[in-house]
């Protein structure tokens, strides 16, 4: 009775906030529309409901963000406290905290030795970026580092203390949902760099030890309810490769024992993660491929060390991409949903409530993707977001019976864009199928003139592109110019499949460039593009393909746009990343066909970018292809003042590289232009 209940009134309230999507805008989005500070970001609810968190732009300088704090009943009375960022750190995250705190990330330039603390040179001065963590109050008074230590730091040298004080040296794990004060905190040791485990209280400060951290073991699972560890991995190096253990408690002795048929080589790159625990029987949710190309749900059992036959949760097409445990009393810690890790990270609810009120939302906002977020215990505050491909994220509050909308991200765009997107798949040279997202220009129907195209890499190579929003700006850029964009999950891509992945592997520049071509191919194929106006624009891995490109040959493409590029894969290696078992077991991959060695093959136009911040690709990749091929075709490069690799980017970056995108393909890509 309650659920029908809810589902009828939630039918009813939502209809009003139901928001359509306009026709084709007169002329192209505005550059500066699409680089302003988001009005409205990062935005949480308090476990109580009583609160939301969120960041808004200063109140002292629009291109810098506040943290703001609402009373979610008295939204219309505006933000109670709005704090501006400081003078050097600035905000880039917030999270509403449970006994009055809230959680916020701060950024900022730093200019100095980093002597190994944190990802860039061991050696010498580095321009980079230092992210930092706070806590503080709902009055927002005071801001401490957020889980620091009170102990005296002894044994390490002066730069590297200086370098822990700027980065923090603590992050949150575990909200405890049950827990009305602690939470669970990692915290990095200052002298052995090494992680330790903490139940830490957020009014008091006292911290109890959960578990102390080593170089190759971590905990995998804490209860929920305790905190106690209830499985960790370890690393183990054996003969040319590691393997990695997964351990498991034993309840009744208190060990934790070796799991064999959770263990793998490194090497073979299976996903082995311990996902959670099922109260009734005591058998462990894994989530793995090891028996299917795609990541499936499977129980476990740690007494008969064996899987269960079937899987818990599986999907023929993607892989799940998570399990979703319920943090209400009524039926803590039991399934509520899975995502399934498709076109985008789709949430289905099994939980008979929160499908109602999924569905409820859905038919509210057609044609969108809807994310709930945060919700109270007794359902009635709910923080739901939704977006789509050309409608920025927004986010509202279902409260008290009564629906807000809290905003978007960029009210300035009206309704959104008329944005055509597809998820396709293509067959590459060599029979293997090539999933895409294919977006066409705004106003373009299938009869029309085959577009201008730009083959868009996504960066990693080990990442994914999904559908919806496109947060960087780049594909609202170009479709709303009439540009066609095809996004290719090339071979290299993780999140797609086993397979897929692991046939990257020493591929970069090789296969992985051929399935660009392919790409570039089917559009023409489809009608979709014009043969000889094509370009390749890419970021960091995607930077390197368009590098790729340049001396390649024959090619697709009539010019090539690298932004933050790798171009020398001799002095990449395994110097990038702060994760040392990363490094290695990636750096493994990284081999194929290497731009710097092949330069004088060079015949594309190209334009390249990077920040002088940028510590992932540092400037001489870019740099030096541009010195090595400046006179043998037209090239361009281009500094970005403090610009790191990731983002977020501070608004003038933003407009700046948004600008230099554009013009470069209206201008100088190829005779007169894309």
């Amino acid at each position: 009775m309650q659920h029908t209940f809810l589902r009828a009134l939630l039918a009813g309230v939502l209809t009003a906030a139901t928001t359509q999507v306009q026709a084709l805008p007169s002329k192209p989005v505005a550059i500066e529309d699409l680089a302003r500070l988001p009005a409205l970001q990062s935005v949480t609810l308090s476990p109580d409901g009583k609160r939301l968190v969120g960041l808004i732009p200063s109140p002292k300088n629009p291109d810098e963000t506040a943290l703001a704090t609402w009373d979610t009943d008295s939204l219309s009375s505006g933000p109670k406290v709005v704090t501006p960022s400081g003078d050097h750190m600035k905000f880039i995250a917030a999270v509403a905290l449970k006994a009055g705190k809230i959680l916020a990330v701060g950024r900022q330039e730093w200019t100095g030795e980093l002597g190994g603390c944190g990802e860039g040179k061991v050696t010498g001065a580095t321009r980079t970026f230092m992210t930092k963590p706070y806590l503080t109050g709902n009055d927002q008074k005071t801001f401490d580092e957020a889980f620091a230590s009170d102990t005296h730091k002894l044994g390490i040298s002066q730069r590297t203390q200086r370098c822990l004080e700027l980065g923090g040296t603590a992050s949150l794990v575990n909200m405890l949902p049950l827990d009305p004060d602690r939470v669970i905190i990692r915290q990095l040791s200052e002298i052995s760099l090494t992680s330790s485990y903490y139940l830490y209280n957020l009014k008091t400060r006292e911290m109890e030890l959960l578990f102390r951290g080593g170089t190759r073991a971590t905990p995998s699972l804490f209860d929920s309810r305790t905190g106690k560890v209830l499985a960790k991995t370890e690393i183990v190096p054996i003969s040319g490769d590691y393997e990695q253990h997964v351990l498991l408690l034993n309840a009744k002795t208190g060990q934790f024992e070796l799991q064999a048929p959770l263990t793998t080589k490194l090497s073979d790159r299976h996903s082995v993660n311990v996902a959670g625990i099922d109260d009734t029987t005591g058998k462990y949710y894994i989530l793995t491929d090891q028996f299917s190309d795609k990541i499936q749900a499977r129980l476990y059992d740690p007494a008969l060390h064996a899987y269960d036959t079937e899987p818990v949760v599986a999907d023929k097409d993607y892989s799940i991409g998570g399990l979703l445990f319920s943090a209400r009393r009524a039926n803590f810690n039991q399934i509520v949903g899975f995502v399934v890790d498709g076109p985008y990270r789709q949430t289905v609810y099994v939980d008979p409530t929160l499908k109602a009120i999924q569905a409820s939302i859905r038919k509210a906002f057609p044609n969108q993707q809807v994310a709930i977020s945060d919700y109270t215990d007794d359902f009635s505050t709910v923080l739901f977001s939704t977006q789509g491909p050309g409608t920025p994220i927004a986010y509202h509050l279902i409260r008290n019976k009564e629906v807000a909308n809290l905003g978007s991200q960029r009210p300035w765009l009206g309704k959104g864009l008329d944005v055509d997107e597809r998820w396709v798949t293509y067959t590459a040279r060599d029979g293997r199928e090539i999933p895409a997202i294919l977006d066409l220009p705004i106003g373009w129907k299938q009869g029309d003139a085959p577009a201008p195209a730009i083959v868009l890499p996504h960066g990693g190579p080990w990442a994914r592109d999904y559908t919806g929003w496109d947060v960087s700006g780049w594909v609202p850029l170009l479709v709303s110019r009439g540009y066609a964009v095809l996004r290719p999950q090339y071979r290299g891509s993780e999140g797609l499949g086993r397979s897929l992945w692991l046939a990257g592997d020493k591929q970069w520049g090789l296969k992985m460039s051929d399935d660009l071509d392919d790409g570039a191919a089917w559009l023409v194929s489809q009608h979709f593009a014009a043969k000889d106006r094509i370009a390749i624009f890419g970021y960091s891995y995607g930077g390197f393909a368009a590098i790729a490109a340049d001396v390649r040959a024959p090619s697709p493409f009539q010019c090539a746009i690298a932004g933050a590029p790798v171009a020398n894969l001799g002095r990449l290696g395994t110097s990038w990343s702060d994760n040392r078992l990363q490094r290695i077991l990636q750096g493994r991959t990284v081999k194929g066909m290497d731009p710097m060695q092949n330069t004088a093959k060079a015949h594309l136009p190209i334009m390249l970018f990077g920040g002088d911040r940028d510590v992932r690709v540092p400037p001489f990749h870019p740099r030096d292809f541009y010195k090595a091929v400046k006179g043998t075709v037209p090239a361009q490069y281009h500094v970005i003042a403090d610009m790191p690799h990731s983002m977020p980017w501070y608004p003038r970056q933003q407009r700046e590289t948004l600008k230099l995108i554009a013009d470069y393909l209206a201008n100088d890509c190829g005779p007169g232009g894309l």
